[in-house]
């Protein structure tokens, strides 16, 4: 099957709830200073900054590497990354599409809660992740990371059909990031959680890139932010 030339996967930049949760649960928290719906969550400044770093970065392309195709989650911190990206990098790039295939985790019903929330509304949520296990765990009308991986799946095998030959820009999530990594590699979960025990968790506004050799993708960096402000 043919494949695409170049995958670049970029995170979106800080968002609210990137700062908002953390803060909260630190201090057990039912409520964080962030309400509406996750799609609708926007960058902070200093996700404004790291998207117009990953519009410098472009800037860095020989003409020959640029992106030929963007495709971005349809939430708002994603394609605000790209349109901020794209705008102060000055260069010519294609416009972005989006798919509902990669938006972020599904949380349905526990969706911008709180630990400590979902511990007082779900009691028996954490019973029930437990015995589920990380992968297998579906939130009350919500996906599991194996949900992921069948609709990046889906994804991809698009994506190869349609663009083959062609460099790709993806912006979307931490979540589609890694789940990503791991159907183009074909990793079991427990080489995920030993690869991000190993490399860390997906950063804002990181940078993972795959090149085709011999008809395959094969990873040439991953989790990248050496392009960020310090």
């Amino acid at each position: 099957m043919s494949v695409v030339a170049e995958l670049i996967l970029v995170r979106h930049g800080q968002s609210l709830a990137n700062v908002a949760f953390p803060a909260a649960n630190a201090e057990g928290l039912l409520e964080a200073a962030i309400s509406g719906r996750d799609a609708e969550v926007p960058l902070t400044e200093l996700g404004e900054e790291q998207a117009a770093a990953v519009g410098a970065w472009l800037t860095t392309l020989p003409a020959e590497q640029l992106p030929q195709v963007v495709i971005t989650s349809p939430y708002l911190r994603a394609r605000e990354t790209w349109q901020i990206a794209a705008s102060s990098s000055g260069l010519a790039l294609p416009a972005p599409t989006t798919d509902d295939r990669l938006v972020d985790r599904l949380m349905g019903d526990l969706e911008l809660l709180t630990l400590a929330a979902v511990a007082q509304r779900y009691p028996d949520e954490a019973a029930r992740r437990s015995e589920a296990g990380e992968y297998r765990y579906v939130p009350p009308g919500g996906e599991s990371f194996a949900d992921i991986e069948v609709r990046l799946g889906s994804f991809l095998d698009d994506l190869h059909r349609e663009h083959a030959g062609e460099r790709v820009v993806v912006v979307a999530h931490d979540a589609v990031v890694l789940m990503m990594r791991a159907v183009i590699e074909q990793l079991t979960w427990d080489q995920v959680i030993a690869m991000e025990r190993a490399e860390g968790t997906v950063r804002n506004a990181s940078i993972s890139q795959f090149v085709e050799r011999d008809g395959r993708l094969e990873l040439v960096r991953y989790n990248a932010i050496d392009h960020l402000p310090t």
